[in-house]
């Protein structure tokens, strides 16, 4: 199936839409939605958390560990740190970021425009693309919309994102403004440089654009009407999650989420807590991802249904229970917080680990739940109650 469009600057955009996605149920007191992608690589059960493998792996996890107990549809890996090690030649020498890094299910790779607004002290935007030092030896590299595509074609990644430019927050009106209009123009480029890149692996890769416009709703909704206007196969909303306050996010996403294509999966870039992730699943959001259940894992940060769990606190030194009755991972019921809390204070290593899969598996299983209470039909009374319960310090 083909569908063409008209970029801003007048390509003629021509697409072969690849991945199937069927929204299956809607919740009848929010926008919830429950549905499935279906890639080369297999299926996607929606909503969906992504965890992040930033440099082709998931701190602190093997894959093995990560399949059979976390038990993720999708995966995310980083464009910039991928290009930057093991870079493009190890990468294609071995068929692409599934075979290197032996994971036979989904991936999506960023297009490391976070990145480049992250290394706001060492890079340097233009129209053409961006100019930057790596963080690891200083040495000057350029991203532009063209090969930051090729890259992406490179790492093999099943679903990969248009190149763009996140705003900080806060930024002012006229600056988000300009930022949006190029990040437009960049995703001109991008469709006009993919149409002549062929698949490297042997099966296809999925396009997905990404709003920006800051907190300002109708930047936002300029740039959602001009993303759904080009008729990718799914969409993504960045540039939140950078510290405006969790209700901004909410009215930004909620604008976003009522243009863009309801036939379309909407991916939420880099959220959040537990809380966030529910509160957008609530405003018709499908796709999630973020480093905080592995960050905050190392730093003995666990997530439960029942509220959060600073395992270093002395309270738990003789607490023999397991670190998590109602947890899906093994870790949950064979180790207990005293253990737990044990290892983190001998600053072994193992306990980075365990919590990492703890939370890795807590994140997997609100997800999961969540899509349960979608296609039965109470997801908005259960995601309340979660709310409040998750809210607590245990």
């Amino acid at each position: 199936m083909l569908r063409y469009c008209c970029g801003q600057d007048g390509y003629i955009c021509v697409q072969i839409l690849r991945l199937r996605f069927t929204l299956e149920q809607t919740d009848p007191k929010s926008k919830a939605r429950a549905g499935k992608l279906v890639t080369d690589h297999g299926t996607i059960e929606t909503p969906i958390f992504m965890p992040v493998g930033t440099v082709a792996s998931v701190k602190g996890v093997h894959q093995r560990e990560l399949r059979d107990e976390v038990d993720p549809d999708i995966i995310l890996g980083n464009t910039y740190h991928l290009y930057l090690r093991p870079g493009m030649d190890i990468l294609e020498k071995a068929g692409g970021l599934h075979k290197f890094m032996g994971w036979d299910r989904n991936i999506l790779t960023d297009s490391g425009g976070y990145q480049v607004y992250s290394l706001s002290a060492n890079r340097k935007i233009k129209e053409e693309g961006v100019k930057f030092k790596s963080h690891i030896d200083g040495s000057l590299h350029f991203f532009t919309p063209e090969n930051v595509m090729e890259i992406q074609r490179t790492i093999g990644a099943d679903i990969i994102m248009a190149f763009d430019e996140c705003t900080p927050y806060p930024c002012d009106y006229g600056y988000a403004k300009r930022s949006m209009q190029m990040t437009h123009r960049w995703l001109d480029r991008c469709l006009a440089h993919l149409e002549k890149l062929p698949f490297k692996y042997g099966y296809s890769q999925t396009f997905f654009p990404i709003v920006q416009g800051s907190t300002y709703k109708d930047l936002r909704i300029q740039s959602a009407e001009y993303i759904a206007s080009v008729g990718a196969e799914g969409n993504a909303i960045g540039g939140l999650s950078v510290g405006e306050p969790a209700e901004e996010m909410y009215k930004m996403a909620e604008a976003v989420c009522d243009i863009l294509p309801e036939d379309k999966p909407r991916y939420l870039m880099g959220v959040g807590t537990p809380i966030n992730i529910l509160e957008n699943i609530a405003l018709g959001v499908d796709m999630f991802d973020c480093v905080m259940p592995t960050r905050n894992a190392r730093n003995g940060m666990l997530f439960t249904a029942e509220g959060t769990i600073n395992i270093k606190n002395k309270k738990w030194e003789d607490d023999f229970s397991p670190i998590d009755e109602m947890g899906i991972t093994f870790v949950d019921t064979e180790y207990s917080k005293a253990y737990l809390r044990h290892l983190f204070a001998a600053n072994e290593y193992l306990g980075k680990q365990i919590a990492t899969i703890h939370n890795l598996g807590f994140y997997r299983w609100l997800v999961k739940t969540a899509r349960e209470h979608i296609l039965t039909g109470d997801f908005a009374e259960w995601k309340q109650t979660m709310v409040t319960k998750m809210n607590k310090r245990l």
